[in-house]
């Protein structure tokens, strides 16, 4: 049987959460990169987010790390398998934006 792992498809708020997460950061620093990088699009909630990141966790493309000790705020990073998930994801992604221009380019002209 074939491993499934490869073939995952991420959502936008995990696609983002794990590209916030290639510095360590916490649940309130993770929101406010997901805003920033989506230039105010993507807002998570905090309910959204803590479930994404427990799922995260349970799946193994993110783990959490010591942080300060003067900090009660849980770190999270993004694992070697969750660097791999938003490399495959990019590449479909590339793959579909690739073949709607061909399609929809033809189209226009």
């Amino acid at each position: 049987m074939g491993d499934n792992r490869d073939n995952m498809v991420l959502t936008e708020a995990v696609y983002y959460i794990l590209l916030s997460l290639w510095q360590p950061l916490h649940g309130y620093g993770i929101m406010q990169n997901v805003m920033a990088l989506s230039e105010g699009r993507v807002n998570l909630a905090a309910g959204t987010l803590y479930g994404a990141i427990n799922t995260m966790l349970e799946k193994g493309l993110i783990r959490s790390v010591e942080s300060d000790e003067s900090s009660r705020k849980k770190e999270y990073l993004i694992t070697q398998y969750g660097k791999d998930a938003i490399r495959n994801e990019l590449e479909r992604l590339k793959e579909l934006i690739k073949n709607g221009e061909n399609i929809i380019g033809g189209l226009e002209e």
